[in-house]
């Protein structure tokens, strides 16, 4: 190699640096950088989200005595997509919901319920549909179920009298 193919490498790299020094010098001058105090640093408490209202239902057991068991059945075609209604009670992606009133909440055979549903406890009454019904992921925080809800009081009360007819034995009204 001669010296002058030598000196355009040896050039090149040394162009190379100079470049790169001269941006660094003015990225530093436009940016300006400087050492954070603890007290700079603050930004995960700045961007939490303010905690949701809890929203207040009304009671469900005035309006299940001129509920519909016709219109709950209508209401019922979502439910349909996801659960069996049938006595037949076969696990679909969501577990069967015959005979769902006063049943325990993530005890049915068969079916893999989330935690948090399995750990629930209590049953499912009248009131308790009813919450859960309004919007599932609010209720039961970690619930796998992925229904929005029924957002009108009267359509929960149809559907839930209706889920109520889900059974040999219908349970009373409260």
């Amino acid at each position: 190699m001669s010296s002058f193919e030598l000196n355009k490498v040896v050039g090149a790299i040394l162009s190379v640096v100079l470049v790169a020094m001269v941006i660094s010098f003015i990225g530093n001058a436009l940016v300006q950088p400087r050492a954070h105090k603890a007290s700079d640093m603050k930004i995960a408490d700045a961007a939490a989200p303010a905690p949701k209202k809890e929203v207040k239902l009304e009671p469900i057991g005035p309006l299940l005595a001129a509920a519909s068991v016709e219109k709950g059945k209508a209401q019922s075609a979502k439910c349909k997509a996801c659960h069996d209604l049938t006595s037949a009670r076969k696990n679909k992606i969501g577990p069967p919901l015959w005979d769902i009133l006063m049943a325990k909440p993530g005890a049915g055979a068969g079916f893999s319920y989330s935690k948090v549903m399995a750990g629930m406890g209590g049953a499912w009454d009248y009131e308790t549909l009813n919450g859960f019904l309004a919007n599932p992921k609010r209720y039961l925080r970690g619930t796998k179920m992925g229904f929005a809800g029924v957002k009108k009081a009267k359509d929960r009360a149809d559907l839930i009298v209706f889920l109520r007819s889900l059974s040999d034995a219908p349970k009373p009204l409260p």
